[in-house]
């Protein structure tokens, strides 16, 4: 299991939003780059990057940022955020990124979803993200009664075999993680998946560790990384057990 430090750009600069809420915005890095390489320097092995104003605006903005930040770094870069089209995907995978995160266009349209997974296959990864075990949508701004466990099945009836699963509620709070979504998760999960959501401390990393689901593979950390709660050389001593 490894450590993905999170890197969220909105307006240019590396932020920190709590429970996806605009309105709770922390400033950490006036450029994401130096976000990037703080976290590769103390050993990360790979980056979650979101591009918060492309998941507003249902386009990516800030691709020449990712660009940079592919360039100046060498481990893998998923990218998030805005990637909603068959073309916003293709102009993430010339910008340099490793794995692409799709979110609402994943669930509304199958024929978008069948063509990135046709030409990605395994750097194609479905971000679900729930609130009370149900599924949001449009960057966590519209909510809906759908349970996750059909969606995860859904997704792998289309070939998707890596997801994120974010804990909206406990996004950016640092309350801990939600222990409990994790098992209901790695249940129904054909594939593999990362969690987000929560995380405070060295003990948080160690109790997800502890659950020891095999198709849990890595752990996405941001708030507790810039407030400097821990190291990323500590926290993936941890997660490797």
């Amino acid at each position: 299991m490894i450590l993905l430090p999170a890197i969220d750009i909105l307006d240019g600069k590396a932020v920190r939003l709590a429970q996806g809420s605009f309105d709770t915005k922390t400033e950490y890095d006036d450029d994401p780059l130096d976000a990037a390489k703080r976290w590769v320097r103390e050993g990360a092995r790979a980056l979650h990057v979101v591009d918060l104003d492309g998941a507003r605006a249902g386009e990516p903005v800030n691709l020449e940022s990712v660009r940079r930040i592919v360039n100046g770094v060498d481990v893998p870069v998923q990218l998030g955020g805005g990637l909603r089209t068959v073309e916003a995907v293709r102009q993430a995978v010339r910008a340099g990124v490793a794995r692409v995160v799709l979110g609402t266009a994943a669930f509304s349209d199958v024929d978008f979803l069948d063509t990135v997974v046709s030409e990605l296959g395994a750097r194609t990864v479905v971000s679900v993200d729930a609130r009370g075990g149900r599924l949001a949508a449009a960057g966590w701004a519209e909510q809906t009664e759908i349970p996750i466990a059909p969606v995860f099945e859904r997704l792998a009836s289309r070939g998707v075999r890596r997801f994120v699963y974010s804990s909206i509620e406990r996004d950016g709070t640092l309350d801990g993680p939600d222990l409990e979504a994790i098992g209901r998760v790695s249940e129904a999960v054909r594939g593999s998946f990362i969690y987000s959501g929560g995380v405070s401390s060295l003990e948080d990393l160690r109790a997800i560790a502890a659950l020891r689901h095999v198709n849990l593979v890595g752990v996405i950390v941001g708030k507790a990384l810039y407030e400097r709660r821990f190291t990323v050389a500590d926290a993936q001593q941890v997660l490797a057990g």
